[in-house]
């Protein structure tokens, strides 16, 4: 059966090509590297991790909500929760509004938004979630026991 490997980009529709470039580039490091007119690609480049961003013609310019059908926040990876602490400090100092870290059954979230207002979250996995990744990323796992180790994480009973 056909699979994917991962994920290669995520493309975001912006209002304003230039502002959404200095952004994502001023908060979160990345650099772009085509110009295409109407998007930009942008590229991390620690990760490597490409971030479409697209002005479309005719595009009706409305802020982003995620209570409409689509993309309900983008989630970027932290190394931890001491990490999520230094990204609320950037944060602040870049004038970017957020939410104060959240400790979930899962790992550390931090939630802010883009001057679309697209949703962004940095996310640290806690302990036991970081063991469950690193042990899904070592080996082949059937769905069967990906679910039973989804339950043993999030502590709930067997099914």
């Amino acid at each position: 059966m056909p699979t994917f490997a991962g994920v290669d980009h995520v493309s975001l529709t912006v209002t304003d090509l230039e502002r959404s470039v200095r952004f994502y580039a001023e908060v979160l490091d990345f650099v772009q590297v085509i110009d295409a007119g109407y998007g930009r690609v942008c590229m991390h480049p620690r990760t490597g991790f490409v971030l479409g961003l697209v002005r479309h013609e005719g595009a009706q310019g409305t802020p982003f909500t995620e209570l409409a059908t689509g993309l309900d926040h983008l989630g970027l990876v932290a190394a931890s929760r001491d990490e999520l602490v230094a990204w609320e400090e950037r944060l602040r100092g870049a004038g970017v509004p957020y939410t104060p870290v959240r400790d979930m059954p899962l790992g550390h979230h931090l939630a802010f938004r883009d001057p679309d207002g697209i949703a962004l979250e940095l996310y640290a996995p806690n302990d036991v979630m970081a063991a469950a990744l690193r042990e899904l990323r070592s080996r082949e796992v059937a769905p069967e026991e990906l679910l039973a180790m989804a339950r043993q994480v999030l502590g709930a009973p067997p099914a």
